[in-house]
């Protein structure tokens, strides 16, 4: 069973985290999930890793601010900068010591991408390896949905505003009638060919949980951020990226971007799949995962103490919170 926790950042806002594997494992993977998702949408990848990896490998998953079990926050920081501050907390308090391998989904990439940009040095000391899912570093450029590019055009303008709306209602909810109802709307934009009944209900449950503050106050930032050159300074480290080719929101266009500043990136294109291939194609992801962590394990661990093992002035409390909260 999973240890569950939360974590508290500076500004009050408690995130929930959960973790799977030895406290004292030589290699902690943190997963990052997406935009209006969750932790769960995981669980395929963590179920494989821990089978694989045993006592070797601590794997950590948390929801994002806003999302999931975690707290709502005030609308100035439902940001990427925000996120990555925020994985600069989590790391610091739930894996202070050991190398760190990152794989982020979606909006859980570009999170690692905002880490690498704001927190240089603490990146530095603590990543060993990357694996971005179905991400981008360069914002909506090469979203059009899989429409034509005017049609998109009225789509974002249309998202955008209504994004504007709901970031203004606070930590309310999306009603799960309403979310039962826009199902097949949601297996269009998120699914390739297949979509296992389970998937799309696990889906909706997240979207569910996430507060309306956070579906319509992220967009802004997410649609706005490049880091490319942020990227290009992690050209040494392992790394895998991948993608499906029926990707409406992360086309393989963004994967090729990430790939072609990252030479020793694995680059994987599904076929058939869409922007949720950790539950559409996870035996390709649970590869990447493990071709990068087999690479860091036959990396010897950098000589002389860890840099990051002392916690920040300002470093964030965490308390234990009761199984199946």
């Amino acid at each position: 069973m999973p240890k569950r926790f939360e974590v508290g950042m500076p500004d009050g806002v408690r995130l929930h985290v959960e973790t799977a594997g030895p406290a004292d494992a030589p290699v902690t993977a943190v997963l990052l999930h997406g935009w209006t998702l969750d932790g769960r949408s995981w669980h395929r990848q963590l179920d494989a890793l821990t089978s694989s990896f045993g006592d070797a490998l601590r794997v950590v998953t948390y929801d994002a601010r806003g999302h999931g079990r975690s707290s709502c926050m005030a609308l100035p920081t439902a940001t990427l900068a925000q996120l990555g501050d925020d994985l600069a907390a989590v790391l610091d308090t739930i894996a202070p010591t050991g190398r760190v391998v990152l794989v982020g989904h979606s909006m859980g990439g570009m999170t690692i991408m905002e880490y690498a940009h704001r927190h240089r040095q603490h990146f530095t000391a603590r990543t060993a390896g990357l694996v971005f899912v179905s991400t981008t570093a360069e914002g909506h450029t090469h979203t059009v949905y899989g429409l034509s590019p005017r049609i998109a055009r009225l789509i974002r303008l249309a998202e955008t505003t209504g994004a504007g709306v709901l970031a203004r209602c606070g930590s309310w909810r999306a009603p799960r009638a309403l979310l039962n109802a826009l199902r097949p709307s949601i297996r269009w934009m998120l699914f390739g060919d297949r979509c296992d009944p389970a998937d799309i209900r696990l889906v909706t449950s997240a979207v569910a949980r996430a507060s309306l503050r956070s579906i319509g106050g992220f967009r802004a930032s997410i649609g706005a951020q490049h880091r490319l050159d942020t990227l290009a300074a992690l050209a040494h480290l392992p790394a895998a990226a991948l993608v499906g080719d029926r990707d409406r929101l992360t086309p393989p266009p963004c994967a090729e971007s990430i790939a072609a500043v990252l030479p020793a990136t694995e680059l994987t294109v599904c076929p058939g799949a869409g922007h949720m291939l950790m539950m559409e194609r996870p035996d390709e992801v649970n590869a990447a995962l493990t071709g990068v962590l087999g690479r860091v394990y036959a990396t010897p661990s950098p000589p002389g103490p860890d840099a990051s093992a002392a916690p920040p002035p300002s470093a964030p409390d965490v308390s234990a919170v009761a199984a199946g909260r």
